[in-house]
């Protein structure tokens, strides 16, 4: 009997190092993060301060970093580690990768040395975590309308304004917190770092969620919250920033999603081969096999189209369009997988004995953040028109 990934010969197109990063990651993400996660949903809890020096241990958050305590692996290698977390839960990948593709990756690209130095050894290691705060109460698909401000007092800076439905919030030392400052005349987007506990910075978990239980979202207020000078990341100039930080989550969401797929695929086949209807197996029902090849098929395109853009990626050629493409296609196709899955499996599908309709809860968030699927398709739509049809 053949897996989804030896029907399309997935290990042929990948290097002995990625298929040993690609096994470790699911070695610990099957024996640590598995036998518990079910529980963390059902609880609408999840341990991210306890899980993060492990997490960190086996080289997973700002993996694909240079330098600074990071492993400095390959997009490829990193798009599998997230396949591979996102096979137990969305929440965890989502974890990893706010703390190394958002959080990291703005103090890397946009922080001086000095913040470089102060944060990125410790959060590489999961002693320090880090969120990203861009998305407004009412700015998502729109963060240039943001109204969240810094302005100068003296060499300080004084910042106003909230974020909503940040991932690692409430339990982050260090919050990247992006806003409208005035330069010359003019606004400007601008990143700050702004740590925990910091006079009038407020981080409240939010709570009554029916998709990424298992994950820390929290909204974060700040009432004239005072920063020195040197809180600003000095190369952070326009939206152009935190957009080169949400490419990089996006990237990792490629891969992401088809775990959540893949392990959806794994357990379905698996049920239809040992319940019985009508005295022969669910698997040897036409219906049934139609059902599964065509979502092996999505499945297969998905892992071909995801390693494509991580070859482009790790040779510096990838374009944006691109990534929303594959962000678009991995997502959309992920969660369908988890609802005709959801339908082979019966009642027994809406339990949390399997795995099928949490990955499919999750995947309503994951289809959103990062750029909806209809934010994706106009990106598309515009590389293939030159037409902007976003306004």
């Amino acid at each position: 009997m053949l897996s989804v990934d030896e029907l399309f010969a997935i290990d042929a197109l990948l290097t002995e190092d990625e298929r040993e990063i690609r096994d470790t990651v699911r070695t610990f993400a099957n024996h640590r993060l598995r036998p518990q996660i079910a529980e963390w949903f059902e609880a609408g809890t999840f341990p991210a301060r306890e899980l993060a020096p492990e997490l960190g241990n086996v080289g997973l958050l700002g993996m694909h970093l240079e330098g600074y305590g990071c492993a400095g692996l390959s997009a490829t290698a990193y798009g599998l580690a997230c396949q591979e977390l996102e096979a137990v839960d969305s929440g965890v990948r989502s974890m990893v990768s706010v703390q190394g593709s958002l959080a990291m990756t703005a103090i890397h690209k946009f922080g001086s040395e000095e913040q470089k130095q102060q944060w990125l050894p410790d959060m590489a290691a999961g002693r320090a975590l880090g969120c990203f705060g861009l998305t407004e109460p009412d700015f998502g698909s729109n963060p240039g309308g943001m109204r969240t401000r810094a302005k100068r007092d003296g060499t300080d800076w004084v910042l106003n304004g909230s974020k909503m439905w940040i991932t690692n919030g409430s339990v982050a030392d260090i919050a990247v917190v992006w806003a409208q400052t005035e330069d010359e005349g003019k606004q400007v987007v601008r990143g700050f770092l702004v740590p925990a506990g910091a006079p009038g910075f407020t981080a409240r978990e939010m709570h009554h969620k029916l998709s990424l239980r298992a994950s820390v979202t929290a909204e974060l207020d700040f009432d004239d919250v005072r920063l020195p000078a040197d809180a600003v990341l000095p190369q952070s100039r326009g939206l152009s920033s935190p957009l080169a930080c949400l490419s990089e989550a996006r990237f990792g969401i490629i891969f992401g999603a088809l775990g959540a797929a893949r392990d959806c695929l794994a357990a379905t086949i698996e049920y239809a081969r040992t319940r019985e209807v009508f005295d022969k197996p669910l698997a040897a029902y036409q219906l049934t096999q139609a059902k599964l090849a065509d979502m092996a098929l999505e499945y297969g395109k998905g892992q071909l189209l995801a390693l494509q853009v991580g070859r482009l990626k790790d040779r510096g050629e990838v374009l944006a369009e691109q990534i929303s493409a594959g962000k678009l296609n991995s997502t959309r196709e992920a969660i369908a997988i988890a609802r005709e899955c959801r339908t082979i499996l019966g009642a027994n599908g809406i339990t949390l004995d399997y795995p099928v309709l949490r990955h499919a809860n999750n995947l309503e968030s994951v289809l959103t953040y990062e750029g909806t699927a209809e934010v994706h398709q106009l990106v598309l739509g515009k590389a293939l028109t030159d037409s902007n049809a976003f306004r």
